[in-house]
């Protein structure tokens, strides 16, 4: 060593200046005493292990760079090399994994030499971080794991769970998501999602993102790989804010492309801050090639089969539900052409009756049909203008006139106003899909409660219809919102419906920004909340 170091080790000696090829080397170097009081910190060193040369200079060793379960066996391992011994560290290459200021763990190599100096031993060390190297290795088993996962798996929701994991697993990240775009709904949806156990995701975990916001939104809006070097400091973004509350610090979304246009996003999330590095992009985008390939052919396979299950549905909704109105339609009259004059006045007004709500069934049958129509289209028409939405809902409760006749007590919890800006007659298309479907599934004697209010932002307006009808099967509940689907407590009592309402209801929230889900609850029937907001930005 030069000059400078022999006053390496005296306790009451200032520190010693480093020499300049130290200084200069991109390898960590540092050195430290018998007793593990750090002596040496090169700038390396601090890039490396997070502390400045004055923080660590005067501490012990230990303390800074070893995991707090293995400092009682690193100060063993200290005492031997401080006794003469060879102990299992000195003059030896040696893959280590070190601990860093900001609470992770830094996998390195190192090498350790002893010098004797006049006021004792001094260890010196060199290290490096093997981050990449690492990753890079483990990135062949990490592509064997999805190549099999992705050949074994029955369905693209049990490849993209077995994708996301083995990027967990196999790399080491903490939370990793893949995205899927939904084109119907102009929406990204979380198709799967992994986090290593105990890692609590909170409010982090979203399913569903609009292009364009947060990693996964900006990945598929511009088509490009995405590095968030410190999730802290992406301020302009909610979710970052939110991942950085759970303890994750970087994150690198890649896009999923597939014939020549962006269909997803792979995402993974760490817990240390880093800068980008082509070498890992190059490789995630490699695997998101892969991975963009198998999506868009299983989805295609997936959607013929959808497409030849719902023209099934198609025809039997409309064989059945066409077939029932048509039948009393043309009985009732072929009874009155028959019978008119033998008929009282109240039993003509009765019959006329039964042609009246059976010709209104075939309406609003062929009315779900044309919105069905332009939904597919891209052209189902939003006029917002100022709207009051308690008049509205005590509109559709008004026009219930069944819940009489059934029985059923209505009662609505809701501020004298509530304006915002949207469109009245497809909010009143909402209304009175959900009042009539609670009134039609809720057994005689039963109660509906319909509520509205701001919320705590007074930006959203919170909207829910709640009853005591049959409910829906647990099981069941990821369909509700599929075209023509039909509960099976429906079905099996033969309770009339298209299976449309709720996805034409769905698609207007979502026109006006909205969101619109099933609300798990206690006892019977179901809850439908609504979440709008007063004016969409």
């Amino acid at each position: 060593m030069p000059a400078e170091s022999e006053s390496f080790g005296d306790p009451g000696a200032a520190l010693p200046r480093l020499p300049a090829v130290l200084a200069a080397v991109l390898e960590a170097y540092l050195a430290f005493d018998a007793t593990g009081r750090v002596l040496a910190w090169n700038p390396a060193a601090e890039a490396t292990f997070g502390y400045t040369s004055a923080q660590a200079c005067g501490r012990s060793v230990e303390e800074l760079i070893v995991q707090p379960e293995a400092r009682e066996a690193a100060r063993a391992e200290l005492a031997a090399l401080a006794s003469g011994l060879p102990g299992q560290t000195q003059d030896r290459r040696l893959q280590w994994a070190a601990w860093h200021a900001d609470g992770y763990v830094v996998p390195i190599e190192m090498t350790m030499t002893a010098t004797d100096e006049p006021t004792g031993r001094v260890f010196h060390v060199l290290a490096h971080d093997i981050t990449t190297t690492q990753r890079a290795s483990r990135f062949a088993a990490t592509e064997a794991a999805v190549a099999r996962g992705l050949a074994e798996a029955d369905s693209s929701a049990t490849a993209a769970a077995r994708v996301v994991e083995a990027l967990g697993v196999k790399m080491g990240w903490p939370v990793t998501e893949l995205w899927v775009v939904d084109d119907d709904r102009q929406l990204l949806n979380c198709a799967a999602r992994y986090a290593h156990t105990g890692r609590r995701l909170h409010d982090f975990a979203v399913d569903t993102l609009e292009p364009g916001i947060t990693l996964p939104g900006r990945v598929c809006a511009d088509g490009t790989a995405h590095w968030i070097p410190d999730l802290g400091a992406d301020t302009g973004s909610p979710r970052s804010r939110a991942a950085a509350r759970i303890g994750l610090r970087v994150a690198i979304g890649v896009p999923l492309c597939a014939a020549g246009r962006t269909i997803g996003a792979l995402c993974v999330y760490g817990d240390r801050v880093e800068d980008p590095e082509d070498i890992l992009l190059g490789l995630f985008s490699g695997l998101a090639a892969q991975i963009g390939q198998y999506v868009e052919r299983r989805r295609a396979e997936e959607l013929a089969i959808e497409l030849a299950r719902t023209k099934d549905e198609f025809l039997a909704m409309v064989t059945h539900e066409l077939r029932n109105p048509l039948a009393a339609i043309t009985g009732t009259v072929t009874l009155l052409q028959e019978a008119f004059d033998d008929l009282t006045h109240d039993e003509q007004q009765h019959y006329l009756r039964i042609v009246t709500r059976n010709a209104e069934r075939l309406s609003v049958m062929a009315d779900d049909l044309l919105d069905l129509a332009r939904l597919e289209s891209g052209h189902l028409a939003i006029n917002p203008t100022s709207t009051d939405l308690c008049a509205i809902i005590r509109q559709a409760v008004d026009a219930a006139s069944t819940a009489a006749e059934k029985d059923l007590t209505i009662t609505t919890r809701l501020p004298e106003h509530l304006e915002l800006y949207a469109d009245p007659d497809r909010l009143r298309q909402v209304a009175d899909n959900l009042v009539s479907n609670a009134v039609k599934y809720t057994p005689p004697g039963g109660t509906i409660t319909i509520t509205a209010a701001l919320d705590d932002t007074d930006r959203n307006i919170t909207w829910s219809v709640a009853d005591t009808g049959i409910g829906i099967p647990a099981a069941e509940r990821p369909r509700l919102f599929r075209r023509f689907y039909r509960a099976t407590s429906a079905l099996d009592r033969r309770i009339p419906g298209t299976g449309l309402g709720l996805v034409i209801a769905r698609t207007i929230i979502e026109r006006h920004q909205g969101t619109i889900s099933l609300s798990d609850h206690d006892g019977p029937g179901t809850t439908f909340t609504i979440e709008i907001p007063i004016k969409p930005k």
